[in-house]
């Protein structure tokens, strides 16, 4: 039995756990949770996202 992932849009209001700036790109850990980074943090964790077999979604970042 497979679970379907249901994310919610980020908005402007959502920020980078890392350094606050606005929220573009959302990780979903395999043990539960979620982070979320601006594209500067994406890129620099995203190899790691990988390995841990992290989902990541960017389809729901907001316009800018």
């Amino acid at each position: 039995m497979s679970a379907t992932l249901t994310l919610t849009p980020l908005t402007v209001a959502d920020r980078c756990d890392r350094c606050g700036a606005g929220a573009r790109v959302r990780a979903v850990l395999p043990g539960g949770g979620e982070l979320l980074f601006c594209q500067h943090h994406a890129n620099e964790h995203l190899d790691r996202l990988r390995e841990i077999d992290a989902t990541i979604d960017t389809d729901s970042a907001p316009a800018l």
